[in-house]
């Protein structure tokens, strides 16, 4: 895997992977507060990683999903620098006829063996979870990965 930053002027940055290109940009005052920042494009990175995980996982066990929005939730550290993040937060909230076990198991796999975003971030912070369907929350847990 490779990325390569392009600066683009001010604080503004174009990040290019393959064929794909994402803007970053620093807050307000330092940037223009124009694109996601560093720190929130890894939270994006976390978030995206395990809702793929659950959709696939969903698909192979043709679970009629309905939508699903995966909000991060990310406490940073105080009184010092760098600020970094201190835990997570990853709620699922999932609509459709889905059956709630598999749901469960798909976001607890994506949680202890799947997601290699959450396997490297765990190992720097706590990330916990909440999955909640047709507004009903049905289980909580926390990422786990073994090795």
């Amino acid at each position: 895997m490779k990325s390569a930053l392009k600066w683009t002027g001010n604080m503004k940055f174009d990040a290019t992977a393959g064929a794909n290109v994402v803007p970053m940009d620093a807050s307000k005052p330092i940037g223009g507060g124009s694109a996601q920042t560093p720190k929130e494009l890894v939270a994006a990175g976390l978030g995206g990683c395990t809702a793929m995980d659950v959709v696939a996982l969903l698909k192979k066990h043709k679970q009629p999903l309905g939508g699903l929005e995966v909000d991060v939730d990310i406490e940073m550290t105080t009184g010092g620098y760098p600020t970094v993040f201190a835990n997570a937060l990853i709620t699922f909230r999932a609509e459709g006829a889905v059956d709630p076990k598999i749901l469960l198991e798909a976001v607890h796999l994506s949680q202890t063996k799947y997601c290699g975003v959450s396997a490297m971030l765990a190992k720097a912070f706590p990330i916990a979870y909440v999955v909640v369907l047709n507004n009903e929350e049905i289980g909580r847990g926390s990422a786990h990965f073994e090795g």
